[in-house]
């Protein structure tokens, strides 16, 4: 009892006994420069966690690493160890009659069957064993580790938005270091009656940001190098042009780019664009939109445009994102940098661990009026949006 249940208890009764506290939002201070904006953390499960459990103690640490994965939302796929027979079948009738096995699952066997099971894509493992062993499940799961999601971050208006508010602070965000950031907007989803008055709305704050000619203006960065701009003059041809379009290959520079009328499977949709190029896309319905969105990478970031607290708890609920912002296209520092991978390192126990979900997902809402002097991104004494 001492080094199996009761551990083991106590280790569940943890975790229920703080289980609302980890659940519970978190919210962050927005600085000044953001003004008025208000962040919060959001903690969400992983999503399919194996455990591989030695044999020394069985029941402990493979419960243990099972109650955490559980008061964190996952599911889980239980490998108890090899050596240890018996425990295996014992956990896995007990486990079997508990759980549904879409739930919680027990993989007996023996090396062949772990060398298999690290072999499939989890969202997160959890090991206890030797490091030579540990070595080897490190390799494993780096086949389908993720250290920082892409850039391909998504902003969608909702039909209720603010043309112009959106399109000003979309190509703030966008065009920003010529859009050489991460977080940077990769594309714009937009109701299909609201494409012209928005896509004339970013010419208007274009040229208000970097003038009538960028190229001939000193607010507009250069492409970090030679390669980056031909592979970036390269997606231009991705669709029409509707705003911008010029480049200077002498001076490494593309003037901000608005596109539409772009098909299915262009280059610029398929990769990560990382430059001052836009596409505008359309859609009929957001719940539609939300569903077709469901189905794609998790994005690093997604950018919302709507009034309506209805839409905004519906698209948050739906679509799975390491940071999102309302009326804003940059992660401020109220909200702090987060995200999913599809490995990762966690504590061993719920006890030891600020809460057993190893992702947090990043929320920031920002008023929806800004500063007068809040005119140019790259200027010398500005605000930014």
């Amino acid at each position: 009892y001492m080094s199996e249940l009761g551990p083991t208890l106590a280790e569940l009764r943890f975790a229920r006994g703080h289980l609302k506290k980890w659940a519970r939002p978190v919210r962050h201070p927005a600085p000044l420069s953001q003004f008025p904006s208000v962040g919060t953390v959001y903690r969400e499960p992983y999503g399919v966690s194996l455990i591989l459990a030695p044999w020394n103690y069985p029941l402990l640490l493979t419960l243990a690493p099972l109650v955490s994965a559980i008061a964190a939302g996952c599911t889980a796929v239980v490998k108890p160890g090899e050596d240890a027979p018996a425990s295996a079948r014992a956990l896995a009738e007990v486990l079997g009659r508990v759980f549904p096995p879409d739930y919680i699952t027990v993989a007996e066997g023996g090396r062949e069957e772990a060398e298999a099971l690290v072999d499939k894509p989890f969202d997160v493992i959890f090991f206890t064993g030797s490091p030579a062993v540990g070595k080897k499940v490190m390799a494993a799961a780096a086949e389908h580790l993720t250290l920082e999601l892409g850039g391909r971050s998504p902003v969608i208006l909702a039909p209720d938005a603010d043309v112009e508010l959106a399109a000003a602070r979309i190509a703030w965000g966008k065009f920003l270091n010529a859009g050489q950031t991460c977080v940077a907007p990769d594309h714009v989803w937009v109701p299909e009656g609201m494409a012209e008055p928005f896509v004339a709305a970013l010419a208007r704050q274009i040229t208000r940001f970097y003038g009538a000619n960028p190229l001939a203006g000193e607010e507009l960065p250069r492409i970090v190098n030679r390669r980056h701009f031909d592979r970036l003059a390269g997606l231009l041809s991705g669709g029409r042009i509707a705003v911008g379009g010029q480049t200077d290959p002498e001076g490494l520079r593309i003037a901000p780019t608005v596109l539409v009328d772009v098909p299915e499977g262009s280059p610029v949709l398929e990769e990560e664009i990382f430059g001052p190029i836009l596409p505008v896309l359309l859609y009929r319905s957001l719940p539609e939109l939300v569903e077709a969105q469901r189905q794609k990478p998790r994005p690093l970031a997604l950018y919302l445009f709507t009034r309506s607290r209805s839409v905004e708890r519906a698209v948050l609920e739906a679509l799975p994102f390491g940071s999102t912002t309302r009326w804003c296209t940059w992660p401020t520092p109220a909200s702090p940098s987060a995200g999913w991978g599809t490995a990762a390192w966690a504590p061993a126990t719920a006890r030891r661990a600020s809460t057993p979900s190893p992702t947090k997902r990043a929320y920031s809402k920002k008023g929806g009026w800004t500063f007068p002097s809040a005119i140019r991104p790259m200027g010398k004494s500005t605000w930014a949006f």
